[in-house]
């Protein structure tokens, strides 16, 4: 359970580093380092031409979670229709019966007139 709560409230960025299309290089609480070809800016201010970039850097942030109580004063009429119900069914599902009850008492054995296990039997003489 504490596992759940750790993973639930924590916080984390992934980040990427595309060179294309393609996937290169994913990080996480870090950022990627990348491919090695990400365009240099130009040496003077001047000149005007310039490449496009075929570098991508895209970033995921895996927001926490912020509020771990939740307020009982939130719960709608049918949230607690449904938990009365449910605690009623459950209590009364342990309930043990007063006696054993045995639906063959009321019948008799079976009288049997001859010993059926020695008519088949056989004996070696």
């Amino acid at each position: 359970m504490a596992v759940v709560v750790l993973f639930s409230t924590m916080s984390f960025n992934v980040s990427m580093h595309y060179c294309g299309d393609t996937l290169v290089e994913t990080a996480m609480f870090q950022k990627a380092e990348g491919c090695g070809m990400e365009m240099q800016k130009p040496l003077r201010e001047d000149c005007s031409i310039t490449k496009k970039n075929c570098c991508n850097d895209e970033q995921v942030v895996v927001e926490g979670q912020n509020e771990l109580q939740h307020h009982i004063d939130t719960i709608s009429f049918e949230q607690q229709v449904f938990l009365a119900s449910f605690i009623h069914a459950y209590i009364n599902l342990f309930e043990g019966l007063d006696n054993n009850v045995s639906s063959y008492e009321e019948y008799e054995p079976l009288l049997a007139n001859r010993q059926i296990f020695k008519l088949d039997e056989t004996y070696l003489i």
